[in-house]
């Protein structure tokens, strides 16, 4: 009887997650981010006037939107609840999601992320649509005729 129950155990300590640990970022990165967040929030309440400036309605309506964007409506209609709690315009999330929209799929291959793309949109929602990557790569034709 104890020789099963050493045996039962090994088996035990493997049956949990399969994948390894994913490797930490070092501390000088995880600082920089973190700056870099801090700056974008202070920049949005220099450039933005109204409560859509506030710091609060900046970082939760940011992360609404990339919310929104990634179909987790679950999660991203409860950050609604927490800002439209501390009086933030709904309007701004709507324009600035409309924005996100307009510029269209992010190319995996661009250094662009979805929160810059998110921080664009929500210091200037009028943000112009881009042009879609297949139109901007395609030459136009010189003499109206196209190949055969």
């Amino acid at each position: 009887m104890t020789g099963f129950m050493f045996s039962a155990a090994p088996a035990f300590a493997q049956s949990g997650n399969s994948k390894p640990p994913e490797p930490q970022k070092p501390a000088a990165d995880v600082v920089k981010e973190g700056q870099k967040k801090i700056d974008e929030i202070a920049e949005a309440t220099r450039l933005l006037t109204g409560p859509s400036g506030n710091p609060e309605c900046v970082w939760l309506g940011r992360r609404v939107v990339s919310l929104l964007w990634r179909d987790d409506l679950d999660t991203a209609f409860r950050h609604l609840d927490l800002y439209d709690r501390f009086g933030c315009p709904g309007a701004h999330i709507q324009a600035t999601f409309r924005c996100l929209v307009r510029q269209g799929n992010i190319d995996p291959k661009a250094q662009e992320t979805l929160n810059g793309r998110v921080h664009a949109c929500w210091l200037n929602p009028g943000l112009p649509p881009t042009e879609p990557v297949a139109a901007q790569a395609a030459p136009p034709a010189s003499d109206g005729t196209t190949p055969k």
